[in-house]
Parts: structure tokens; C-alpha cells; sequence
């Protein structure tokens, strides 16, 4: 199997926002595995504190709403085939209910590895088995400059 890459999406402007209320630290971004089986971080850490509310980036349905390996995961799966997952969140919000972009999924706790703070969000994007950047929903993916 050869890995390609990440598969183009499309979203409408705006649809999208931050799972935490503004400002928002980014502590670690988002960095792909050269393939689909190495190691890399499958999303962005955003700095939080114990007990904040996590809210759903964009609208869609919630696919899931529990534990993972021990850590407590809210997923989001959005038109078009996109899912955005939360961890770690203790969820208030059962899997199977409708949500906008803003609707409170449940609240942050304490823990995450690598966690510069406290507590950080691990944010992250997939189209079917690939993941990406979930900064790009927000048009805060990865600057590149182009020559003249």
C-alpha cells in the first residue's frame, strides 16, 4: 500500500470553528506520518484549563461518545465525510445527537501527554481513514508562500 497523502475536502467558509473559546494557544500542531502505520501527531493541542466546555467545531451528528483507551473521546462526523475528534472530554452529550458548530460536547480534563499546561485538547480531522490538520477548517493550516 502506498500512501498518497491527504484527500482534498471541501467545506463551506465559515461552517467551522474553535472547539474552545478565544484566544486559543495552539501547543503542538498537527504532523503527519510519512505512511498511514509511523509514528507522527494526528492533531492540533490547544491549551485549556480542567473543566472548560469543548464545543463542536462544526455541525453534524455525534458519532461517539466514550472511552478509548482509557481516555474519554467525543467524535463529530460532519457532511461530506468528515469527523472531528475531541479527547480528552467527558462527554454531556450522548452519541446519535444533532449539533451546530458550537454546541457543548462535554468538558476538558486534565492529562493530556505532552501537555505543556495542565490541560490541552487533542483536536483532531479525518476523511474516511486519512487524517489531517483540523487548523485547516479554520483556514489556519499550514502557510506556504508562492513566488511572485
Amino acid at each position: 500500500m502506498v500512501f498518497r497523502g491527504p484527500p482534498a475536502f471541501e467545506r463551506a467558509p465559515g461552517t467551522f470553528r474553535w472547539p474552545l473559546a478565544p484566544p486559543v494557544a495552539v501547543t503542538r500542531r498537527f504532523e503527519p506520518p510519512p505512511d498511514p502505520y509511523k509514528a507522527g501527531h494526528r492533531g492540533a493541542d490547544l491549551l485549556g484549563t480542567p473543566g472548560t466546555m469543548v464545543r463542536s467545531a462544526g455541525p453534524g451528528v455525534v458519532a461517539f461518545a466514550g472511552m478509548v483507551a482509557g481516555r474519554p473521546v467525543v467524535s463529530v462526523s460532519h457532511p461530506g465525510g468528515l469527523r472531528t475528534t475531541y479527547e480528552p472530554v467527558d462527554a454531556v452529550i450522548p452519541a446519535g445527537t444533532v449539533v451546530s458548530a458550537g454546541t457543548p460536547l462535554g468538558t476538558l480534563r486534565a492529562g493530556h501527554a505532552g501537555c505543556p499546561e495542565s490541560a490541552c485538547l487533542h483536536w483532531g480531522l479525518r476523511a474516511g481513514d486519512v487524517y489531517l490538520d483540523p487548523l485547516t477548517l479554520l483556514r489556519r493550516g499550514q502557510v506556504r508562500l508562492l513566488p511572485w
